[in-house]
């Protein structure tokens, strides 16, 4: 007689307390540089660039702004073709964001999550896709781990949160 043992893993996505340090340190996402909007949208004021406030697979609540739901985790095959077919807050132009503008979310005094969650709040504390392949594993793309604030490579057959960004005009 055989017996089997399978171990399943869960994912929790219920949020970890912050921890953000030394209050005299300066932000690097304030939320003084940023423009929200009603419709679940963030304009980084210094970039251009306009972010959805919530991970893909979240809805954004405007009456409360948080965002609702659980975070979908996709490969970044995935996640390129979601981004080219979403649509949201009016706008058809979202994109993966590359590993640089990715970068200019990440919270550097703060950790679980790594972001501003005042801006981007129920983030979930893990990895997120960029657009952006390695150039050395072909079979590998760059992410930022949002627990941390440090960039990692992930197979791109992992399963990985997405977070879209477009070019405000």
């Amino acid at each position: 007689m055989k017996y089997y043992v399978f171990a399943l893993a869960v994912v929790s996505q219920t949020a970890m307390a912050q921890t953000c340090y030394d209050k005299d340190l300066i932000a690097t996402t304030s939320t003084e540089s940023f423009s929200t909007s009603v419709d679940g949208t963030a304009h980084d004021l210094r970039t251009g660039l306009m972010w959805m406030r919530c991970s893909l697979g979240q809805t954004w609540q405007s009456d409360t702004s948080t965002c609702s739901g659980n975070a979908l985790q996709m490969t970044w095959q995935q996640a390129l073709l979601n981004a080219k077919q979403t649509t949201f807050a009016n706008y058809s132009d979202w994109h993966l964001p590359s590993t640089k503008e990715l970068a200019t979310l990440v919270e550097r005094s703060c950790v679980n999550p790594a972001i501003n969650s005042e801006l981007f709040p129920e983030t979930v504390a893990e990895n997120y896709w960029s657009n952006t392949s390695s150039i050395d594993m072909a079979d590998h793309a760059w992410s930022y781990a949002f627990y941390s604030g440090k960039n990692n490579l992930k197979r791109k057959q992992a399963d990985v949160f997405v977070r879209l960004v477009r070019y405000a005009k």
